[in-house]
């Protein structure tokens, strides 16, 4: 049985696929972020929340 594990500490969403480590799909909200009709988008979040790694997905995206 193949372990997939977290990626605690890793903060790029092209690293963590490469990897095969956990990730939960963000897609939907990716998408309406990028269709949106706004100029800037706020990420209000707190400390270690994936702020970087959205934005990182963002990028890959």
């Amino acid at each position: 049985m193949a372990r997939n594990f977290y990626p605690l500490g890793i903060q790029t969403f092209e690293r963590i696929r490469t990897e095969d480590r956990f990730y939960v799909d963000k897609t939907e909200y990716i998408y309406n972020m990028v269709h949106t009709n706004g100029v800037y988008v706020f990420l209000s979040r707190p400390r270690r929340f994936g702020k970087s790694l959205l934005v990182s997905t963002l990028q890959s995206y």
